[in-house]
């Protein structure tokens, strides 16, 4: 799917018309998927098992990211901003025009609906931060209320 996506993308910033159109449908019959080729993302990418992830238009994904099945990123209003080294697990949606910091991890299932920081791991509905890694790589656990 990751091969497709570059490829459309490719196509569609050379301009060509018709060509990034239907490679986004060859990846929506084959996989479920809807990864439109004018969201950018960067190098790198794992869709994990690529059934049913949704990718809004205008979302930026970072490099390396690692994003399970039946992900939401950025549907509705603007597009999401995902950092590099991002883990997203299976279900998350990530809702608005929020931004997510690198190497960010985003628990399984969990509504993402403000932006989460650099290094923190986010999980529930909402989706809340429970550690954040600090600099000299130690966990810093949060108090949940």
């Amino acid at each position: 799917m990751e091969k497709l996506y570059y490829l459309s993308h490719w196509f569609y910033s050379k301009k060509i018309p018709i060509v990034p159109r239907l490679l986004m449908l060859l990846i929506r019959l084959l996989y479920q998927s809807y990864v439109p080729y004018t969201a950018k993302i960067g190098p790198n990418v794992n869709f994990g098992h690529r059934q049913g992830i949704v990718i809004g238009a205008n979302a930026v994904i970072g490099a390396r990211c690692r994003i399970w099945h039946q992900v939401t990123i950025g549907r509705g209003n603007g597009g999401a901003v995902i950092g590099d080294d991002v883990f997203i697990g299976a279900g998350a949606k990530i809702i608005k025009g929020v931004r997510i910091g690198d190497r960010a991890k985003i628990g399984a299932n969990a509504v993402v609906d403000k932006d989460v920081p650099a290094d923190a791991t986010v999980v529930g509905v909402p989706a809340r931060v429970v550690k954040i890694r600090i600099a000299n790589n130690t966990d810093q656990g949060i108090a949940l209320e």
